[in-house]
Parts: structure tokens; C-alpha cells; sequence
């Protein structure tokens, strides 16, 4: 008897499990084409180049002082003292250090100048995904802007009621969004 119930009841919940999945609504959308139509990305995309621009003048500085030490150093008196020529060699290696270094700390500015401009960015836009799925019933959004998703039930794209959301003029999606 004690069969049963345990049939009964797994049977019972197994019901309910299927009926809940069949009732699930499935969204997708591609983020990335969201995220390039914004305005506020492409005004913080503006500034990182702007930014970057800066910090690559400061290092060409850095370069042309090399440049101008290496063409020194060859076309030295051929009589110039060792000690002399050594003192110029290490005066050309601390500046390779230099500007490895400078160039090493201007790829963290820039990485952390992206990070403080586009966070916003995309918090905005997952916050009007949240809220388009939420109006529109769906359980699930799945992002296919990555391009590997290969089978995927059917579902409804929400690019557009997102960019309504936001304000984005609705554009022909790319056709990799499909």
C-alpha cells in the first residue's frame, strides 16, 4: 500500500512540475545590440577614447625622449669613454623601464575609466530588461548576443519593448541577433 502513496504522490508533483514549466514564458533578447543603441554608451565610449587619447600623449612624450636618447647614443663620438657609454645605456634601459611601466598603468586607468563609465550603462539596461519581463510575464531572459545559444524553445525578443523602455530609438536589430 505504502507503494502506492509513494506513486500517488510522486506522480501528483511530477503533474504540477509539468504544468508549471508548460505555463513558463521564455524572453530573449541581445543585449549587446541594447547596450551599443544607448545614447549614454555611446557619450561614455566617447570619453574612454578621449581618456585614452590623453594618456597616450603623455606616453608619446615618454617615447620621443627615448627615441631622441637612442639617436644620441649612436651617433656618439666613437673616442667617448666606456664609462660613459655605460652611464647613457642605463639612462635608456630606466627609460624602457619607464615607460613599460607608464604604459602598464595607463591600461588600469583606462580599464578602470570603462568600468566607472559603462557600469551605469548597463545596470540601466538590465534594470529595463527586469521591468520589460516582469510587465510582460516572463520567467526566463535568456541573452543571445553571445551567439551561442544553438536550440532554445520558442520565445518572444524583447529588444524593442526594452528600447521603448529606455527611450532608444527602435532600429532594424543586427542579424546576429537571430
Amino acid at each position: 500500500m505504502k507503494k502506492y502513496v509513494i506513486i500517488a504522490i510522486v506522480a501528483f508533483t511530477g503533474f504540477f512540475s509539468v504544468k508549471a514549466n508548460a505555463q513558463t514564458k521564455i524572453a530573449h533578447i541581445n543585449t549587446q545590440a541594447l547596450i551599443e543603441a544607448m545614447p549614454e554608451y555611446k557619450k561614455a565610449q566617447t570619453d574612454i577614447e578621449t581618456f585614452a587619447g590623453t594618456l597616450e600623449k603623455e606616453s608619446g612624450s615618454l617615447v620621443a625622449e627615448y627615441n631622441k636618447k637612442m639617436k644620441d647614443f649612436e651617433n656618439a663620438p666613437k673616442d667617448e669613454s666606456e664609462t660613459m657609454k655605460e652611464v647613457k645605456i642605463k639612462e635608456i634601459q630606466e627609460l624602457q623601464k619607464r615607460i613599460q611601466l607608464y604604459e602598464e598603468s595607463a591600461r588600469e586607468k583606462i580599464g578602470q575609466k570603462q568600468n566607472e563609465l559603462l557600469k551605469p550603462v548597463y545596470d540601466k539596461a538590465r534594470k529595463a530588461i527586469e521591468d520589460v519581463a516582469k510587465e510582460k510575464g516572463y520567467a526566463y531572459v535568456i541573452d543571445n548576443s553571445g551567439g551561442s545559444l544553438l536550440v532554445s524553445p520558442a520565445a518572444d525578443d524583447i529588444l524593442a519593448p526594452v528600447k521603448t523602455k529606455l527611450g532608444v530609438p527602435a532600429t532594424a536589430a543586427p542579424a546576429a541577433a537571430k
